[in-house]
């Protein structure tokens, strides 16, 4: 009994200090150049003085506190000044200051994001936080939004009547949308500061009117200022109902809540009418509606608990607390709180803005407060352990992603894929004042529209609607562990009706779909019985691979919305997870070698004719194949994907492109689709694309190098890419398993043909090891053909890098500059390569199952499934001869 309550302690005490994040409201970061022109003071962080009141902030117990811990994580004196000069320091250079960012913000899983504070031109898109692992999600600001609306509909109309026609008209179909949009969360109220909470109860239309004929006439002066700030009584309050009433009349699916902002400290506001309970008539009037009180409603925090405690409706928000107040303040308002109010309607945020260090201080301060308090009442035996674990978990995670629907997991957050280069363009195009991009729905469904723009949930609507009207089909896509690519095809029709009325976009599957051979064929002992659902991820979302189609990759999940692990596509994002926990990012950059035969009937192909064909030969290049191949280019550009360069190879009708270098789960998103791009396109010229990787016995064999850059700052040290690749090359005979997934594969694999060799061993600029070299951090891998799963084959090359960096391993294998093949004994010895790459795949497989480090990190049930189904294929397989294994694979490949 006494393990188990010690068990039980550190659960609780894991929880409580390292507990996944959902931070349901914060606002943007400031800019780095306005960070260091000191558009935000460095001593606000802690109050919400300003001005001349702000000098004295100095002196409160919340700014000493900071100024300590704030010197712990610096390494600097704990004195205001050395704090000021170490921040300052960080900001100076770009990369230095983001990877301070990054470890501001390094418990937080998502951020919902408020863009309206301070001067928007000083901050950051709310994307921003993407690029640190934060998914970010936004929160509209209604009272920002509506003051759009009237500024413009003053502009277009002389008449007031119109005017306010025009206004609620264009108000109601911009709340509509935004509902519809996945990419907003919910929205913001600052009715607080601006009339009061005492909302009325009628939705008095006329009353908003007079409101609104009066800011129409003051419009119409002459050199009349832009209407920015809707403060108006009736108005303010007509609005609040307006949206009320539309989320109130929408499907469950589609309801988000409206946080009202209570804030304690501002000097804009009469404290006298500032309690939330002014807004009891309101929350009767509209009980389907989500309410969430926000910023601790102090002085109010027993008002706010009372009725989020007897309104089912109501939620409450004890942040800003941290670290605006005092330690005893904090711990006052948790134990406030949770005096009446039940944990699951208790949410946490950070309030954080402007400056990185108001999210560092908010969660370290918070994650000691609950950890005080908590512990206390286990103590007094008001909570066990476990209880006071969920306590935790409900406030910083569970009750957020349901309240927000955001389909998270508790026990594997999400995955946030660094930002590619041409996403980083568009950001930086975009600039600071992103947040002002909200004149119409079709300029917000433009700031969605482009690829990949690092959040892990994308604008579905926006992008099929940037797709053109000439789309009819939506193919959902998912790539089983044989490295077949399978999926379900939806009418236009029907996925746009289910993107406007749910929250996500997906269907059932059987959940034998990762546990079938290329024939259809069951694992034994798999039933088909039960049924996963197949969710789209609409970043990696493409135009083709033929006309009139879009398609999409999906991940499995549980019903209950958990992580499926045997999905290749998770496996691969669950690893990039664990890399970042190492501070590792990768960008990839793909070569598709492929063979063009020409169709001669039904199952049919022939080897083109020479025709003079070789490495990089022109005439080869002029060759009528060449011509679906450079089709298959232009599609892949219209797509979005800017491929490199072109050239044939060396066997007949063979061809290479090479795609542009992206984030690791894009480029492979992005290989996927680019062969369906090259196999549609030679399918209607009259060929078949093959990724045979040995369709001629004595031909240059057919690959699917890659080459892996560690792209986050710790790429550039010497130590962490040799650890990395020491760790690939200690596990390189398990990697195979994966990277060479056919028994054919094997064929390819021999000395002296450019194909990386039969000996584990590197080399600079060495084409005959199965690592080469290039530059730093920057290696390609030879030893990969177009049979792999690449979502599973670059999770192993990735785990087994991980390992690396985790054990400090030694790259222990020298460079080999020949070919390792045409040396002697004693001269492999004196490198230290002393290992042979399995010579089958069976002996590949082998090397798996003993891997146990490798198999840990991939996953044991993955890779348990992994060498279950390969087996079976090569079961399959072996009762077929060397011509009708050919010709099957031709056929599937």
């Amino acid at each position: 009994m006494g393990d188990q309550k010690v068990q039980e302690e550190d659960a609780f005490l894991r929880a409580v200090r390292t507990a996944p994040i959902i931070d349901h409201h914060a606002h943007p970061l400031l800019t780095r150049q306005a960070t260091a022109a000191g558009k935000f003071p460095l001593q606000a962080i802690t109050t919400e003085a300003e001005g001349c009141a702000l000098a004295a902030t100095t002196a409160s117990l919340a700014h000493v506190r900071a100024v300590k811990q704030l010197a712990s994580v610096l390494g600097c004196e704990a004195t205001w000044s050395s704090v000021q000069a170490a921040l300052e320091s960080k900001r100076q250079q770009e990369e230095v200051y983001e990877d301070w960012v990054k470890s501001c913000l390094s418990s937080i899983c998502t951020i919902l994001v408020d863009e309206l504070i301070g001067d928007e031109r000083d901050n950051e898109p709310y994307i921003y936080f993407n690029k640190f692992g934060a998914d970010s999600k936004r929160l509209v600001r209604i009272e920002h939004m509506a003051a759009k609306l009237i500024n413009q509909a003053c502009q277009e109309y002389d008449h007031p009547e119109m005017a306010f026609s025009s206004f609620i008209m264009n108000l109601k179909n911009a709340i509509t949308a935004k509902i519809a949009d996945p990419m907003v969360a919910g929205f913001k109220s600052a009715i607080y500061y601006r009339t009061g909470l005492g909302i009325s109860h009628n939705e008095d239309k006329y009353q908003a009117f007079v409101a609104f004929q009066k800011i129409h006439t003051k419009r119409g002066l002459l050199e009349a200022e832009p209407f920015s700030r809707l403060q108006d009584e009736g108005l303010n309050e007509y609005v609040i109902h307006c949206l009320a009433s539309l989320i109130s009349e929408l499907a469950s699916p589609c309801t988000k809540p409206i946080q009202f902002h209570i804030s304690l400290g501002e000097n804009d506001i009469t404290l006298t009418k500032a309690s939330p309970s002014y807004l009891q008539s309101f929350i009767k009037q509209y009980p389907t509606v989500p309410i969430v009180l926000l910023q601790s409603s102090q002085p109010f925090v027993r008002e706010m608990g009372y009725l989020a405690t007897v309104y089912a409706n109501v939620y409450t928000d004890i942040g800003l607390v941290f670290p605006m107040v005092s330690r005893d303040g904090q711990e006052k308002v948790i134990r406030q709180i949770l005096e009446l109010c039940p944990s699951s309607k208790v949410l946490w945020s950070t309030g954080g803005h402007s400056l990185p260090e108001t999210y560092l201080l908010a969660v370290t301060q918070m994650r000691k407060a609950f950890e005080t308090v908590l512990s206390e009442y286990v103590k007094k035996e008001d909570l066990t352990w476990m209880e006071a674990r969920d306590v935790v978990e409900n406030v910083l995670f569970r009750n957020s992603n349901k309240l927000y629907r955001l389909g998270l997991d508790l026990n594997s957050p999400p995955v946030f894929t660094p930002r590619s280069e041409s996403a980083q363009a568009e950001l930086d195009r975009a600039g600071p004042d992103q947040g002002e991009r909200e004149q119409s729905e079709s300029e917000s469904q433009s700031d969605q529209s482009d690829s990949y723009r690092a959040t892990s949930k994308f604008d579905g609507l926006a992008k099929l609607n940037s797709a053109g009207d000439s789309i009819q089909y939506v193919r959902l896509c998912w790539h089983d562990i044989t490295g077949t690519t399978r999926g379900r095809t939806i009418p236009i029709r029907r996925a746009m009706s289910m993107l406007q009325s749910k929250p996500d976009f997906k269907f059932s599957v059987s959940t034998s779909a990762l546990a079938l051979l290329q024939t259809d064929e069951m694992l034994p002992g798999v039933s088909p019985a039960e049924e996963w659902d197949l969710c789209a991820d609409f970043k990696s979302l493409r135009v083709g691979p033929r006309e009139g189609l879009v398609t999409v990759m999906g991940d499995f999940q549980e019903k209950d919305g958990s992580s499926v692990f045997l999905c290749p596509r998770t496996t691969l994002a669950n690893t990039l997870r664990l890399a970042s926990i190492h501070n590792l990012e990768f960008i990839l950059g793909f070569e598709i070698e492929f063979v063009l035969l020409k169709r001669t009937g039904v199952r049919q192909f022939e080897m083109l004719d020479g025709d003079a064909h070789g490495w990089c030969s022109i005439r080869a290049a002029d060759h009528d194949a060449a011509i679906a191949v450079e089709e298959a280019v232009s599609k892949l550009d219209e797509a979005g994907i800017y491929v490199e360069t072109i050239h044939p190879e060396s066997a007949f009708g063979q061809y290479e492109i090479v795609l542009p270098a992206s984030p690791a789960l894009e480029a492979v998103d992005t290989l996927i689709f680019a062969r369906q791009v090259l196999s549609a396109c030679a399918d209607s010229h009259g060929y078949k694309m093959t990724l045979h990787p040995k369709p001629y016995a004595k031909a240059t064999g057919t690959a699917a190098h890659v080459h892996m850059s560690i792209s986050s700052p710790q790429g550039s040290d010497r130590n962490t890419w040799e650890s990395f690749y020491a760790g690939v090359l200690k596990h390189l005979r398990s990697i195979l398993a994966y990277t060479c997934a056919s028994p054919v594969s094997y064929n390819r694999l021999v000395d002296g043909c450019w194909a990386g060799g039969t000996w584990v061993a590197w080399g600079c600029q060495n084409r005959e090891t199965p690592l080469r070299k290039i530059e730093d951090s920057h290696w390609e891998l030879k030893c990969m053909d177009g049979l792999a799963n690449p979502y599973l084959a670059m999770a192993a090359i990735f785990s087994a890098g991980i390992d690396g960096v985790e054990l400090g391993q030694k790259l222990l294998l020298a460079e080999c500059t020949d070919d390792p093949a045409t040396l002697t004994e004693e001269q492999r010895k004196k490198l230290n390569i002393t290992e042979k790459l399995p010579a089958t795949l069976l002996e590949a497989l082998e090397s798996l199952e003993k891997d146990e480090s490798l198999r840990e990190i991939v996953g044991g049930d993955s890779v348990e499934r992994y060498i279950a189904v390969k087996k079976a294929e090569m079961k399959m397989l072996s009762a077929m001869d060397d011509s009708a294994q050919r010709q099957w694979i031709i056929e599937r490949y």
